[in-house]
């Protein structure tokens, strides 16, 4: 595959990874930890990683406005709930796990 046609399919790809998360906000970020190991946290933590591998800079609170579409507080208080104690149990044990 041509490299810059793999790069716009990649590009492609994380956009409607997020349009995707932007209609599920009734998935909360623990449930993504606890059945897929990353979250939207995670995802905005990678962006800044990879604008800083390629000279670019953003800092966190930037890159989680581009993955929550919105600022994170404003995010948070609109769609975050509260983690019922199984989620929290199942969370701990995720951490615990030797592929976590």
């Amino acid at each position: 595959m041509d490299p810059n046609k793999q790069t716009e399919i990649e590009a492609a790809v994380l956009r409607r990874l997020l349009q995707h998360l932007d209609e599920r906000k009734d998935v909360q970020n623990i449930d993504l930890m606890n059945l897929a190991g990353f979250c939207r946290n995670c995802l905005s933590k990678w962006y800044v990683a990879a604008a800083e591998e390629r000279g670019e800079s953003i800092d966190y609170e930037g890159a989680r406005e581009i993955v929550y579409g919105m600022p994170y507080s404003e995010w948070k208080e609109r769609y975050q709930k509260e983690a019922t104690p199984e989620q929290k149990a199942a969370f701990e044990a995720s951490q615990k796990s030797p592929h976590a």
